[in-house]
């Protein structure tokens, strides 16, 4: 498992990706993708493209980094959902706290 963020050229986005399983065990790398980089993004994108497993943990890490963007003000995208992610957001109605693409 791993996890990387990127930030956009001009600093206004903040991409992280998700590989591999996407639970508990990523707890620590996930926050430090967000919490310990050098821009104050105002947009932020997980691609969870190459993410083989989610599970509550990461619905629960997805909140934190709601709550550390701004809460209802947050602009998150995830993106790159397979079908048993969607599937798994649907079921949590995270779709009302995040753009899915």
């Amino acid at each position: 498992m791993a996890i990387t963020s990127q930030p956009s050229a001009d600093g206004q986005e903040l991409t992280i990706q998700v590989q591999g399983r996407f639970d508990f065990g990523a707890h620590q790398e996930f926050r430090n993708a967000y919490e310990r980089v050098n821009v104050t993004p105002r947009r932020y994108v997980v691609d969870l493209k190459d993410a083989t497993y989610l599970d509550s943990s990461a619905l629960g890490m997805l909140l934190l980094l709601r709550d550390h963007a701004g809460g209802d003000d947050a602009q998150i995208r995830l993106v790159n959902c397979s079908p048993d992610v969607r599937k798994i957001l649907a079921i949590s109605n995270f779709e009302q706290l995040f753009q899915i693409a």
